[in-house]
């Protein structure tokens, strides 16, 4: 039987099992200082082009966003996100939970822009450029792409919200849940490199790209690097046997072979689409 319910229905791509299986039985250091989570690491430096990055590796997409959320924020900062955003619709309100409010947008279709990031800052200001202190503080940025509704940011767009964030004193942090598909989709002229230099911080999606588990964060700015695996460790983010994350993320980042993936489930999107137009069924 064809399952169409999401992309990670089944389990992950043979290459990253017999990456797991051929180190099964090697004896390392846990929660994540072993030399597989330091190589993949490594790895991501490298394809991405930010040598003085830092590179994280937790679990699932939830405890990425509330764990870099949640260590970025002061208590009394909130984050701007699209009203389809996945911190604000589906994940049980664990930003909130975290004491951070999430302050949602309308978006175009999916898409935050700058004129939505500025209509709310100047929604929380007391007069013109000076923020209201009997309100909470927008201080973060929060996109996601691909989107929740299958858009793709360009380069040109993110730039904007780069350059809308630089204004309001706002961090960028892109949610990667969908890179590889956002990535190698079809008008998309994002590339990886492009990433650290417009976010402040970025995560690079495994569950739902063929591994078994795991999400990749990039901290490419300073001030969000210190304290983050105290953040991890306090949230619950912290893998213990933190090597299968690393064994994962290297043998994606081997070849590309992470987007390659993205890539097959972009086609395998298409002929969903195709087969669906072909009898009259209009896309959203």
């Amino acid at each position: 039987m064809l399952n169409f319910r999401n992309d990670y229905s089944e389990g992950a791509h043979p290459t990253i099992l017999e990456a797991m299986r051929q180190n099964n039985l090697t004896p390392v250091i846990g929660y994540g200082m072993d030399e597989y989570c330091a190589h993949a690491a490594a790895m991501i430096r490298e394809r991405f082009g930010c040598p003085s990055a830092d590179v994280h590796f937790l679990v699932g997409g939830t405890q990425t966003n509330l764990t870099m959320i949640a260590s970025a924020l002061r208590p009394y900062e909130a984050v701007i996100c699209a009203d389809t955003g996945h911190i604000n619709v589906h994940e049980t309100g664990a930003i909130e939970a975290t004491g951070h409010k999430a302050i949602a947008v309308p978006g175009a279709d999916g898409k935050l822009t700058p004129a939505a990031i500025a209509d709310a800052a100047a929604q929380h200001c007391a007069a013109p450029g000076v923020y209201d202190e009997h309100m909470v503080l927008p201080r973060m940025v929060y996109v996601s792409d691909a989107t929740e509704l299958g858009t793709v940011y360009t380069k040109a767009e993110l730039t904007a919200l780069r350059a809308a964030c630089d204004a309001h004193g706002m961090h960028l942090y892109l949610d990667g849940a969908r890179l590889a598909q956002a990535l190698t989709a079809a008008g998309s002229d994002l590339q990886p490199e492009d990433l650290p230099r417009l976010c402040d911080a970025f995560y690079i999606g495994g569950t739902k790209n063929g591994l078994l588990f795991g999400e990749a964060m990039v901290i490419v700015n300073d001030a969000l690097k210190p304290g983050f695996r105290r953040a991890m460790k306090r949230n619950g983010a912290m893998l213990a046997k933190g090597r299968l994350l690393g064994v994962q993320f290297a043998a994606a980042m081997e070849h590309d072979l992470w987007l390659e993936l993205g890539r097959h489930a972009d086609a395998q999107a298409q002929r969903i689409a195709a087969a669906l137009s072909d009898r009259g069924i209009a896309m959203y």
